[in-house]
């Protein structure tokens, strides 16, 4: 294990380990415990009663956090004729069709999302293999392979988050800045636990949310109490 630092030990004795927190005092002990010399992510981490498996039990999706996520997303469009101008008129910061598939094949990757309209998935397809590890293709359950390339770069640019189940069951995503204020990174944590909520496979028994934990991004995870999570 990686030893660590004197200041990061320091805040993590703030923290209660056997202590399940409330999720406006863990995201406020988040904030505390915070030791980078940036603006840090917030982090959450749902492990779900699910087993990803089986193919009724899969989750992946998209939310827009109501404060955003305090990073500028950079998207890129793949889209063709009146379709790549409404791209660019909605703030895409590249529209294009090959040349961009070409860039990407030679280790191009200044950007953050990839939105598709569906007639260009033959050529997107290319990437499957650069973008599929990078979480990068274009799915429609996420939004991105769309003719509403306006709706869904404004979502991106809003602050939409993309989400999806890991083998063990985890899902990570960053809910907002450690400079946001503790409502706003509450109000985005609840929106997220909304969608998963609504997400939960018919087929999902026991415990569906097992456990949740919030941490900045070199801060110490700090475990949220889900008793009180609605389902």
């Amino acid at each position: 294990m990686a030893k660590r630092s004197k200041k990061f030990q320091e805040v993590a004795a703030k923290v209660d380990r056997q202590k399940h927190y409330s999720v406006e005092e863990a995201i406020e002990l988040a904030k505390e415990t915070n030791i980078a010399n940036f603006d840090a992510s917030v982090e959450v981490a749902f492990r779900l009663g699910i087993d990803t498996r089986k193919n009724d039990q899969q989750i992946r999706g998209a939310v827009v956090l109501p404060n955003g996520t305090g990073k500028s997303q950079r998207v890129l469009v793949f889209a063709k004729g009146d379709k790549a101008s409404e791209a660019e008129a909605a703030g895409a910061d590249y529209v294009g069709e090959s040349e961009y598939v070409s860039k990407i094949q030679q280790g191009w990757f200044d950007f953050d999302v990839v939105v598709a309209t569906p007639d260009m998935m033959g050529e997107v397809g290319k990437l499957g293999r650069v973008l599929g590890p990078k979480g990068l293709m274009p799915n429609p359950k996420t939004g991105t392979v769309t003719m509403d390339v306006t709706k869904a770069i404004e979502e991106i640019k809003a602050g939409k988050v993309e989400y999806r189940a890991e083998k063990a069951g985890i899902v990570h995503a960053s809910i907002g800045k450690a400079s946001f204020d503790t409502d706003k990174l509450v109000e985005n944590f609840r929106a997220l636990q909304d969608v998963l909520t609504k997400a939960k496979p018919s087929a999902a028994k026991g415990t569906y949310f097992k456990s949740a934990t919030v941490t900045t991004t070199m801060g110490p995870g700090i475990k949220v109490d889900t008793s009180s999570f609605k389902l």
